[in-house]
């Protein structure tokens, strides 16, 4: 016993005292290498030239895409550090809506800067406390290169939206798809608060057939439902007194799971006379408020509508839309400006909305349900998306939910900035001059940060079949030569001024992405341990 506690009592002797960093660095290695596995995994990807991924689920599902977020959320990532790039990827999608591949092919440039400066030496902390300079003079240095933008500026705004939508396998339609976004966002803009924009107030309704050509928004909502036909009620309703419901019009059951037993003929016809009688008076009540069309929310436990309760509503005349989402019930709701009813003693005609139509429409093989012409109609707007296939209809919704992210930074934050790599460099120029006034450690990490900003100008290149050297370094002249706008034309194959050929982005993508992908390389720097619990 003695002698394990003289073993376990540090030794006084400074000479003898080693400290095993082994371990720490290989972690710290481990980690690195898997972050950059994953950046190279999405890094072709990057911009219009480059490649879509096709990517096959466990369940047989295939995705087309070319969508960062998208590609890494799809991703059966195991390692907890390339875990990270995928939650980067998220933020940012959060964030900003676009740039998904962005900011993780330059958080990979990042760890591959700094990989290089812990084999140089220098502590991790060093390197942390450099990189988050160099991001917030990054952030500073972005803003004084920007161009402020009204929303009343409408051509900027679709410009904007095109520069997102070109890197989509859908970038054909992008003259279509852009100025639709640019539309449904500023039909939801709340005059009370102009800043703010929630995108649950555009709804996309996807419906097969057609191509993306024929993708409208359409002032009221759309169902991809039909009107439920069983009974023979009406499919078509003029003048309509619209009531959204949340309880069922069937005969009520037991809270617990039992059954009744009936052997006598005369209480089975009592049943089903009570059954009816039940049903009868709750649309005795529905009718007596004028209302003509029942919205009813899907039940999970009990049928929202039977046979017979559809057939005496079809008496009544009354329409039925069965079986509608519980999540769509807020956005139908404030589209038709009525109040969900949850019980039928509740059922008033001040909670009712009101449309001039609702009409089933035939769409390709299937049909649709319209509601049009609606009275003191909410701030929102539906989009339907066509497609010829499934694949296409959801790149589209995916492409389309970028360019409305995109259109919601510029109301957010009304600055735009030139793209196709052009901030890239500016950044990398100007932080390299910065680094020289650094003294020590500081200013060799600054530069390495700088030096890993070219990684978005050089993979635009390489994905669009250019010498990325030759493209990079005329780049970099050209910036030195005051032409702060310079950026790489893929489709000239050539460095143009990038604002006149319309290629812009909002200001939040650009700072967005160099701030989430600095925060999560200064994150994985700082891990020297990886403890698995069990």
């Amino acid at each position: 016993m003695a002698a394990a506690s003289t073993a376990s009592r540090p030794r006084a002797s400074k000479s003898e005292s080693f400290v095993d960093n082994k371990r720490k660095e290989d972690i710290r290695s481990a980690n690195i290498n898997a972050g950059r596995a994953v950046a190279d995994a999405v890094r072709t990807s990057l911009g219009p030239k480059g490649m879509d991924k096709m990517i096959s689920t466990a369940s047989g599902e295939v995705i087309i895409t070319n969508d960062g977020a998208t590609i890494l959320n799809k991703m059966d990532v195991l390692q907890p550090a390339a875990k990270m790039f995928v939650e980067l990827s998220k933020s940012q999608d959060s964030a900003a809506g676009d740039g998904t591949t962005t900011v993780v092919v330059l958080a990979g440039a990042l760890l591959r800067v700094c990989q290089s400066l812990l084999a140089s030496g220098i502590h991790p902390t060093v390197i942390s406390d450099a990189l988050h300079k160099s991001c917030a003079k990054s952030v500073d240095i972005l803003t004084a290169m920007a161009v402020p933008v009204e929303l009343t500026d409408r051509d900027s705004l679709v410009k904007s939206a095109s520069t997102s939508l070109n890197s989509k396998v859908v970038s054909q339609y992008s003259t279509l798809l852009a100025p639709l976004a640019v539309d449904a966002v500023l039909s939801v803009i709340d005059p009370e608060k102009p800043e703010i924009v929630d995108l649950r107030d555009i709804k996309i309704v996807k419906k097969l057939g057609g191509t993306v050509d024929d993708t409208h928004t359409v002032k009221g909502l759309v169902f991809d439902k039909k009107v439920s036909r069983a009974g023979g009620g009406p499919t078509r309703m003029e003048n309509a007194k619209i009531a959204v419901i949340q309880f069922q019009i069937s005969p009520p059951k037991t809270d617990i799971e039992q059954s009744i037993v009936v052997s006598d003929y005369t209480q089975m016809d009592r049943i089903l006379k009570e059954e009816r009688n039940y049903i009868l008076g709750m649309i005795k009540k529905i009718k007596a408020t004028g209302c003509n069309v029942l919205l009813i929310q899907k039940s999970i436990l009990r049928d929202a509508v039977t046979e017979l309760s559809l057939h005496y509503l079809a008496k009544a005349k009354i329409m039925v839309i069965k079986d509608v989402e519980r999540d769509e019930i807020e956005f139908v709701t404030k589209t038709l400006n009525c109040l969900p009813i949850a019980n039928i003693e509740h059922f008033r005609g001040e909670k009712l909305g009101h449309a001039d139509l609702v009409e089933e429409a035939s769409l390709g093989d299937g049909k649709i349900l319209k509601i049009t012409g609606i009275k003191d109609m909410g701030r929102t707007t539906s989009v339907l998306v066509r497609g010829s296939n499934q694949l296409v209809i959801d790149e589209a919704e995916r492409s389309l939910h970028d360019a409305l992210c995109v259109v919601r930074c510029l109301v957010s934050k009304r600055f735009l900035i030139a793209g196709g790599g052009a901030p890239e460099i500016e950044l990398s120029r100007q932080l390299g001059a910065w680094a020289k006034v650094l003294h020590g450690m500081e200013g060799y990490c600054v530069k390495s940060f700088a030096e890993a900003l070219e990684v978005i100008p050089y993979t635009l290149a390489e994905n669009a079949g250019l010498n990325p050297i030759a493209i990079v370094t005329e780049l970099r002249n050209k910036h030195a030569q005051g032409e702060i706008n310079s950026g790489i034309n893929v489709r000239k194959g050539q460095i143009t001024n990038i604002l006149e050929e319309n290629v812009v982005q909002p200001l939040l993508v650009s700072t967005s992405a160099i701030t989430l992908a600095t925060e999560c390389v200064r994150m994985i720097l700082k891990i020297d341990d990886i403890v698995t619990v069990r």
